[in-house]
């Protein structure tokens, strides 16, 4: 593929998403989901890239992510995706494309944005139907947001700026949660 011309900014959070070709799936097992994982661990410390919240889904993927140094998050992103691409169609004897083009990304600019994302991102397999409560998906760092689990792919120092306690954080995603069931039970009264 050409070169990607968009640039990204040090300091800047992006918004970086991609799905399977024809809402296929992107991870197949556990095994699978944990090696995405590594490789963004991995990559992210040596690429300066701080993971602010992620999701990654079965048939997709959500990153919030900041880029700290000079390398470009372009960069770091097909960095991950290409390693865990060829791992896996090594693993499955596939070949051939498994993302449905390049990923996306939305710089993201405005602090009540970076909030509503992570609320947004860390609610997705709850919004799928996957399961009920965010803590219940292993494969997002909603743990750590709210101290149920210690992990690496996370900032600390940024989720304390917004967020004094973890409890803070949790109240603030489940209250859009039941506000957004009460809003589509009521949808139908609705004149919208």
């Amino acid at each position: 593929m050409p070169y990607r011309r968009n640039i990204f900014l040090p300091g800047g959070y992006y918004h970086i998403y991609n799905r399977g070709t024809n809402r296929g799936n992107i991870f197949f097992s556990e095994e699978n989901f944990l090696y995405c994982l590594m490789l963004l661990k991995k990559y992210a410390k040596s690429h300066l890239v701080t993971v602010i919240a992620y999701c990654l889904m079965p048939n997709h993927y959500h990153l919030l992510l900041r880029q700290d140094g000079q390398v470009s998050l372009s960069k770091f992103v097909n960095l991950v995706f290409n390693a865990y691409v060829q791992a896996l169609n090594k693993q499955l004897r596939r070949k051939g494309t498994l993302f449905q083009g390049r990923f996306k990304h939305v710089h993201v600019d405005r602090d009540e944005y970076v909030l509503h994302l992570c609320r947004y991102i860390h609610l997705n397999p709850v919004g799928a139907g996957l399961i009920s409560r965010p803590e219940e998906w292993s494969f997002s760092n909603y743990r750590e947001w709210i101290g149920m689990r210690e992990g690496k792919l996370k900032d600390a120092e940024f989720i304390h700026s917004y967020f004094a306690q973890p409890e803070d954080y949790q109240k603030f995603v489940m209250e859009y949660k039941v506000e957004k069931n009460l809003r589509e039970k009521l949808s139908m009264y609705l004149l919208e």
